[in-house]
């Protein structure tokens, strides 16, 4: 049996994901802690995880949701950069705090969020071995691919590459405050220096929600990478009630913002004027932005929710809208459900990309959006027959990827081995 420590940010998208993941090891007979702030601790317990606080006195309960409020009145680049600030906040935090927490609690390896900058370098530190989970879109940086931030789509041409460069320049710039967060520990810690930002990503695994068929060809992707498929479980997630009884039977239209920037409330009520008099029934969640109560008599009289059993519902939905975050939009390919995507900030721009790529969706840009818009992309999606083949097609990718057993397999062979994990031809 191994303790393996889990260290993620604290929003949805990245804690589901990760207890799940962690929830597939302890059905293995292993012991599995959440390492976070006292936000996380819910979503940790209900996954039946072990739980340990760090970061009380700078982060204390409640500051996610503040924080996340913030986030969520923002787009584009400010979305970005105030990210970037948590971040940096976040890691400094994490390289303060937990190496004296995990060698406490005798965590002898580590899985560790692509995003949690910072938890390779304590892994190395205490010198106990450590995998890398992209949770959200994978951040692996190649010039051949646009930037994960970018709504560009896959291009060959010179141009292209060269405007992918800038856009990796331009985005190191911005996150430089991070890494000099984590070089200062480094050189205290007397741990080589980073030499490109690809370098503190793990040398035994990465794993990556994403099947290998919903990501732009990659060239330059180390060889312990892995496509895994996404991490879904419902017995790893807090129960949500909704009111089921109040289905119609029509054919279901979800639609979420997440819960990260999902205060532009005025979205909202374009997604119910763009659905009114369709001959289907749309389910609205909130994903905790405001109560129902507060957005009375939008358009079409739809089911409004503040937050939804998201798994089960879209087990029944013939499309989904959606901010294009990446848990929402690999739930939905998981069942064979196409898009109507609208990107707001940091990776929800190249997860749209990659729907539009992928023929699985429509992209409606946020600086675009009107009811128009919105509406002839639904009645796209809804009655041209290839959104709905190939998302089928995405979901049948998803299932060969194996998803969090495989991801598992892969945990423990490099743990228990102590030596890389080579992807296949298969990824």
């Amino acid at each position: 049996m191994t303790h393996y420590g889990i260290i993620c940010p604290t929003a949805t998208g990245h804690l589901n994901p990760m207890t799940t993941l962690g929830r597939e090891l302890l059905s293995r007979g292993h012991r599995v802690t959440v390492f976070g702030i006292e936000d996380a601790q819910p979503k940790a317990l209900a996954a039946g995880l072990d739980f340990w606080a760090i970061g009380e006195s700078e982060f204390p309960h409640g500051i996610t949701k503040q924080s996340l409020g913030e986030l969520g009145k923002l787009s584009g680049l400010a979305a970005l950069r105030y990210t970037i600030s948590l971040i940096q906040q976040s890691a400094a935090m994490l390289l303060r705090e937990a190496p004296a927490a995990l060698k406490v609690a005798g965590v002898e390896a580590l899985l560790v969020d692509q995003i949690s900058y910072g938890g390779g370098t304590v892994a190395e530190f205490l010198e106990i071995p450590f995998i890398t989970v992209c949770s959200a879109m994978m951040v692996n940086q190649e010039d051949g691919v646009p930037p994960f931030s970018s709504p560009w789509s896959y291009n060959t041409a010179l141009w292209a590459r060269l405007r992918n460069k800038a856009a990796y320049n331009l985005f190191n710039r911005i996150t430089k405050p991070v890494r000099d967060v984590i070089s200062e520990y480094r050189q205290r810690w007397n741990l080589p220096l980073y030499f490109h930002s690809n370098d503190q990503y793990s040398q035994l695994a990465q794993l990556s929600q994403q099947p290998a068929e919903f990501e732009f060809p990659r060239q330059n992707l180390p060889k312990v990478f892995h496509f895994t498929g996404p991490y879904h479980n419902p017995a790893s997630r807090e129960p949500i009630s909704f009111p089921f009884e109040k289905l119609t039977g029509k054919p279901l239209i979800y639609a979420s913002m997440g819960t990260v920037q999902n205060r532009l409330l005025d979205i909202f009520r374009d997604l119910a004027a763009a659905c009114e008099g369709l001959d289907a029934q749309l389910v609205l969640s909130l994903g905790g932005s405001t109560s129902p109560e507060s957005l009375p008599g939008l358009p079409g009289s739809p089911l409004v929710v503040e937050y939804a059993p998201q798994l089960e519902l879209l087990q029944k939905a013939a499309l989904t809208i959606t901010h294009a975050g990446m848990n929402t939009t690999l739930e939905s390919l998981s069942n064979g459900v196409p898009m109507v995507a609208i990107p707001i900030a940091n990776d929800q721009p190249g997860v749209a990309a990659r729907i539009a790529w992928t023929g699985c969706g429509e992209v409606v840009q946020l600086s675009r959006l009107s009811v128009p818009k919105l509406q002839a992309a639904i009645q796209r999606v809804l009655t041209q027959d290839s959104y709905k083949q190939n998302a089928t097609r995405l979901q049948a990718a998803i299932h060969r990827a194996g998803g969090v057993r495989r991801a598992a397999d892969i945990i423990e062979q490099a743990i228990s081995t102590g030596k890389p994990v080579l992807c296949d031809a298969n990824g």
